[in-house]
């Protein structure tokens, strides 16, 4: 939906403030409401946003309160915000997060299903602008704070938002995150690729691991068939080479991001080396580190459950989220993580997240460190 339907927005966005424990009278009533709001606002509300660097597509969810941060995705390349992260926000235990916060979905620019196709020669941002142009986002909706998730060019361009504005960002989440710029090896074996195989293939090397590709999953097949017939196809390859021209973020212990982050990568997967690195980099009292078995390139559409539970403890890290109303996602959850605390405080390691099968209860305390095989 566009701007332009104000008035049915309010309307919606009024609808959509339920209250936890609706009154006894019309309980009935009040959930018929909350489903129609929840069917209007499932299509989010999309919006085109001027900013200094040209126009964002973004789709809002939820209801625009501003008393918590927003929750702001960027997606990677040869995906949109759809299709990178539908499955995850949609996913049933997320909703339990998210229901009380608003989402917005930023799409790259020209990258949305159905763009307008550059002219040739068009000169696309670079990562740094693409970057940017997110305070612009966060003006339009009224927003002070954001968490970000990104994905990819996507936690490229959320981490160089992150540094450049420490006091807009309260959290960052970052699957496959690369923070360095391409080594001149790298850069010609890209070149030689790029005359050997297509673009579409490319792409899928960046997204899966080399053993989803060798064994062509559902998902790999399904990427495939969407990037190549894709009529913006022409603005994919715009955002990969400057995805590819990305400088180094230039992280360490001494300057790094001023909030907690928690570093998510498939094991196997084409960044998992990359997000080794990026761990190193970081401070270990406000990291932690998920490596994801049987997660493939793209954890967030193979394991949204695991995802969704590490999310969760995230939030909830941030002081965000009462241990209450947790008590149904932890119950419903059938492969629970596992801990073990340590309470050595602000010596604490980085908190590494891998997988284990035991499952086992979380204490609600933010304060503790958090060791969790998963």
């Amino acid at each position: 939906m566009h701007s332009g339907g104000d008035v049915m927005t309010t309307e919606m966005q009024e609808i959509a403030i339920t209250e936890e424990k609706p009154l006894l009278t019309g309980q009935a009533e009040s959930k018929d409401a909350e489903l129609a709001a929840r069917i209007l606002l499932d299509q989010g509300q999309e919006h085109s946003i001027e900013t200094p660097h040209g126009v964002l597509h973004v789709t809002l969810h939820g209801t625009r309160t501003t008393r918590r941060p927003a929750i702001l995705t960027v997606h990677d390349v040869g995906l949109d915000s759809k299709s990178c992260f539908s499955p995850l926000f949609r996913f049933e235990e997320m909703q339990e997060i998210v229901k009380n916060f608003t989402l917005i979905h930023v799409d790259a620019p020209g990258q949305e299903e159905g763009a307008a196709v550059y002219p040739t020669g068009y000169q696309y941002p670079s990562m740094d602008t693409i970057a940017e142009m997110i305070p612009a986002v966060l003006q339009f909706f009224n927003f002070r704070t954001v968490i970000g998730v990104g994905v990819g060019a996507g936690a490229y361009v959320l981490s160089k938002f992150s540094l450049a504005n420490p006091d807009s960002v309260e959290g960052l989440v970052l699957v496959n995150i690369d923070p360095n710029t391409r080594g001149w090896i790298d850069w010609a074996a890209q070149k030689l690729i790029s005359v050997t195989s297509s673009l579409t293939e490319q792409i899928l090397s960046h997204l899966f691991s080399q053993e989803e590709l060798s064994s062509n999953t559902e998902l790999v097949q399904s990427h495939r068939e969407r990037i190549s017939k894709a009529s913006n196809l022409v603005n994919i390859e715009l955002f990969w080479k400057s995805y590819n021209s990305r400088r180094d973020l230039n992280i360490d212990r001494n300057s790094t991001f001023k909030c907690p982050v928690m570093l998510v990568v498939g094991d196997q997967a084409p960044y998992e080396d990359a997000a080794v690195d990026c761990n190193s980099k970081m401070d270990p009292t406000t990291t932690s580190f998920l490596k994801m078995a049987d997660a493939g390139g793209l954890p967030q559409l193979t394991q949204p459950a695991k995802l969704t539970e590490a999310f969760k403890y995230f939030i909830q890290g941030m002081g965000y989220m009462a241990s209450s109303c947790m008590t149904r996602l932890s119950r419903s959850r059938t492969t629970s993580l596992s801990s073990s605390y340590s309470m050595d405080g602000s010596r604490s390691r980085s908190r590494t997240l891998s997988q284990g099968s035991q499952g086992g209860q979380m204490p609600p305390s933010p304060s503790q460190t958090m060791e969790v095989s998963c």
